[in-house]
């Protein structure tokens, strides 16, 4: 028999695909789940469970979290990255894992499918990392191939004597480690907002509570001065104390790879406190210059990597820069979290580029006489001056 690795989910979609890829085109049915972190143990031995039910001749779970940090987390945050100003890249960035494409090629699979419909994102990113990594494997995705919808999975799966709780969720969640998103009938209009109970994590905390972000070459490294050596373990600890704040809520509204406007809310408590944390760290340690490329770079990296384009070659030419420009970015940053809302308050940095030894903004000058400035403001603006004499201008 011909093998398929299936990239599974345990959701309705790919449960489909595992009962119709055996018993509809004949094939030897491999799952495999790549964990980047979103998922308790609890939900791994679930998701396991359901596989064998379905039939499949083997299933996979590979943890993929520390390979996730280093290759893709570690630079959102290098860079500040919030997709139109306002969004992590959580779930979407997920996607760049190349582990299933690998696994599938190690035991010389023929085809590997993914559960994507034809009308969002995931459908391209799956395709464009399978085609990069694995040319010679064939790809199917059913639901957008047959064009299927959820009533019709739902009687297929039935019709083959599998009824698993299938109900329609008002609200469909994808839980992350740097973050998740929640759609719902909200999300669907322009106009409404997700209601309180739409999001997993509920205000738990009302009292204020200042926490201290340790961050060593930008990357965060220790909280209320517990260090972890496992930065993935620094986001969980950080996510489990401020979640309760109920803080890092907010509607994204992108422009799809389709072409399409999408819209969907989203919670990332870590993740926004984090980046807040570290932009204010870095205004304080880096040059005007250095925080002009960033934002520039930052911005075309976040939407590359949304999109699937994680192996464009560029990418490591801009994460050589986002790495070499975290040099002195070192230091603690205090923040105070209050119900639904965070404040980044100061930063305490032996970079801090803040320093009264060479004046105090406002207030006094010690690094430079009056004449000094006089003669700095001639020559600063000495080229539009020539420019409108010379074209006689009206001001």
């Amino acid at each position: 028999m011909k093998k398929v690795v299936l990239a599974f989910s345990g959701g309705l979609d790919t449960s489909y695909c595992a009962i119709y890829l055996a018993k509809e085109m004949g094939l030897e049915v491999h799952a495999a789940l790549a964990n980047t972190g979103g998922f308790s143990a609890e939900e791994l031995a679930r998701i396991e469970k359901r596989a064998y039910a379905l039939g499949v001749k083997s299933y996979v779970a590979l943890d993929v979290t520390q390979d996730y940090y280093q290759h893709a987390i570690k630079y959102m945050i290098f860079g500040n990255v919030l997709k139109n100003a306002t969004y992590p890249i959580s779930v979407s960035s997920e996607r760049m894992s190349t582990a299933i494409a690998r696994y599938a090629r190690e035991i010389g699979a023929d085809y590997l499918c993914h559960g994507s419909t034809g009308a969002g994102n995931d459908q391209v990113r799956f395709d464009m990392i399978f085609n990069i990594v694995a040319p010679e494997i064939e790809v199917i995705a059913l639901i957008r191939e047959k064009r299927l919808s959820r009533e019709e999975e739902i009687e297929y799966l039935r019709s083959h004597g599998v009824d698993f709780d299938f109900k329609k969720a008002e609200y469909s969640i994808n839980q992350g480690i740097w973050g998740t998103s929640v759609g719902g009938k909200e999300t669907l209009t322009s106009g409404e907002t997700l209601p309180e109970e739409a999001y997993p994590s509920q205000l738990k905390e009302t009292e204020p509570r200042r926490v201290t972000l340790t961050f060593e070459r930008g990357e965060f490294v220790a909280l209320d001065g517990k260090r972890y050596d496992d930065r993935i373990a620094a986001i969980q600890a950080l996510q489990a104390v401020a979640s309760r704040y109920a803080v890092g809520r907010d509607m994204h509204v992108g422009d799809t790879i389709i072409g399409i406007k999408g819209r969907v809310g989203f919670e990332a408590a870590a993740p926004m406190v984090i980046i807040k944390a570290h932009h204010m760290l870095e205004k304080h340690t880096l040059t005007k210059w250095q925080l002009f490329w960033k934002d520039q770079i930052s911005a075309f990296y976040g939407n590359h990597l949304h999109e699937g384009q994680y192996y464009d070659p560029v990418m490591r030419d801009m994460e050589a820069m986002l790495e070499s420009s975290q040099r002195t970015v070192s230091g603690d940053v205090y923040v105070d979290l209050h119900p639904y809302r965070f404040v980044v308050v100061g930063i305490k940095s032996e970079h801090d580029l803040m320093s009264n030894a060479f004046g105090a903004y406002g207030e006094t000058m010690s690094d430079w006489t009056s004449e000094d400035v006089k003669g700095f403001g001639r020559i600063f603006g000495n080229q539009n001056k020539i420019y409108y004499q010379v074209n006689k201008e009206k001001l």
